[in-house]
């Protein structure tokens, strides 16, 4: 189910919400799991028995982590911390192995078979359940922390599986750690300012995907459909340009849409943007872009193994690793690797030679930046490896084929699109933010997002392209 799609617009939405704030306060954990399950079921009916599978495993074996039996004292500490030890590594083997089996196995199939020159290793070909990545990511958090201490008395069952399963952040984020909400799941209250300002904020975040993440994305589809191989360089950055707007607003569309919901249902719901497009370097822009998924991989992988504090060699292999993980975690395919690959050369340039003096520089971090992110969403968006290979071609100039989409083509894109770009290029600065939280609740605020709702509906009505692209990650 979509959060831009009528069924939950007009039905999901507002039978859920009516449910939930009838209900007494104690009950509504109990409302937010089912419903989070209905949810889920309408899109994935059979993938929500796997879901429930996972949270019933996590939630027992996170018991057993907290669980102390009349032992003799002299050997209780060390058999906690032994059974504090299974626990957490069979959450993790069942998790990524889940994960494994369902997003990665083919994908290992496939390059063992090529490798050995014929079919040695069978393949699934099983459907990818939606959001597996991100609330696989949540328990084991979940877990984690729990070992560490972190989490210092276990949920309840309700609290914990509505936690995992709850709807706003469910299938494609933000990636949310317990601590950030456990008080809320115990205690919260909802009041008509929390509605409000929650619906508004659900508002601008439709407006984001539908006006701007699906207009822009007619764009790069247009151009892709004419060849990668065929364009003129010119053409190849402005569909470059194009996706790069697309995918920025639909996560981050996506990503103020569940903060929304979050708010209205009571929840804090953390925040994964922080306007990336005006970054100075690319570790910049990974400080801003994705922030709960960077964090992720920052305070389970990166520090675990090290971090910075093992000497620059060290550094470099953690940097790969955590790299290679980003990678593969958005697609089980070669062009994500080499994605990851390539923030892993840039950065680790970035950290050892001009990284802090570029993001102290006024306009040469800005347009570093800008020149970069747009080559990386190209190898990001295109999974052919030889279309990729003649798509960044084309962007430095360099043609196998002869060119069919030429200026002519670009100043007719442009005519078309003119007024969307400078939408776009204006909502990636932080002022439309600013100016929003500024004037939220003056009648003329109150307008525009009606009309964006509007208009939003309205294309969505009229059958307009709609997907969310991180749902298939």
């Amino acid at each position: 189910m979509l959060f831009s799609g009528v069924g939950f617009l007009f039905r999901f939405l507002p039978i859920f919400m009516l449910i939930y704030l009838v209900v007494p306060a104690k009950y509504r954990n109990v409302v937010l799991l089912v419903g989070s399950l209905v949810f889920y079921g309408v899109g994935e009916p059979y993938f929500v028995l796997l879901l429930v599978f996972s949270v019933l495993l996590n939630y027992g074996l996170s018991r057993y982590m907290f669980w102390e039996p009349g032992s003799p004292q002299k050997n209780r500490k060390k058999k906690r911390k032994r059974r504090r030890k299974v626990a957490l590594v069979s959450s993790l083997i069942i998790d990524f192995g889940m994960l494994f089996v369902f997003k990665y196995w083919d994908f290992a199939a496939d390059t063992v078979n090529s490798l050995a020159g014929g079919e040695t290793v069978p393949l699934l070909r099983l459907a990818l359940p939606l959001g597996i990545s991100f609330y696989t990511f949540q328990m084991v958090s979940y877990q984690i922390d729990c070992y560490r201490d972190t989490i210092q008395e276990p949920a309840g069952f309700v609290p914990f599986a509505a936690y995992v399963s709850m709807f706003p952040q469910l299938i494609a984020g933000p990636i949310v750690r317990y601590e950030e909400i456990a008080d809320r799941m115990q205690n919260r209250k909802i009041g008509v300012r929390n509605l409000e300002n929650g619906l508004k904020l659900f508002t601008v975040g439709l407006g984001l995907k539908v006006l701007l993440a699906n207009q822009i994305g007619t764009l790069w589809n247009t151009i892709m459909s004419a060849g990668a191989g065929n364009l003129h360089i010119t053409v190849a950055w402005l569909g470059a340009a194009s996706y790069s707007f697309q995918i920025y607003f639909d996560f981050w569309g996506y990503s103020v849409m569940a903060m929304g919901l979050g708010k209205m249902l009571g929840f804090r719901i953390p925040q994964n943007f922080n306007s990336p497009y005006v970054s100075r370097s690319i570790s910049e822009f990974w400080r801003r872009w994705h922030i709960t998924l960077g964090r992720w991989f920052r305070e389970y992988v990166y520090f675990p193994m090290g971090g910075s504090r093992k000497g620059k060699l060290r550094t470099v292999c953690n940097l790969f690793v955590v790299w290679a993980f980003t990678g593969l975690w958005h697609g089980a395919d070669w062009n994500f690797l080499l994605w990851g690959m390539l923030f892993f050369v840039i950065l680790t340039i970035e950290k050892n030679t001009y990284g802090r003096r570029l993001e102290r520089t006024a306009i040469l971090g800005h347009v570093y930046t800008l020149c970069l992110i747009p080559i990386t969403w190209v190898v990001f968006a295109i999974t052919d490896m030889g279309q990729l290979a003649a798509y960044l071609g084309n962007m430095f100039g360099i043609h196998r084929t002869e060119i069919l989409v030429g200026v002519q083509q670009l100043v007719r894109y442009m005519k078309e699109y003119w007024v969307l770009f400078i939408f776009c290029i204006a909502f990636i600065t932080p002022f439309p933010a600013k100016l929003y939280h500024k004037y939220r609740d003056r009648w003329f605020s109150i307008v525009i997002l009606l009309l964006i709702f509007w208009f939003s509906v309205h294309e969505i009505m009229i059958g307009s392209n709609n997907p969310f692209l991180y749902f298939r990650f």
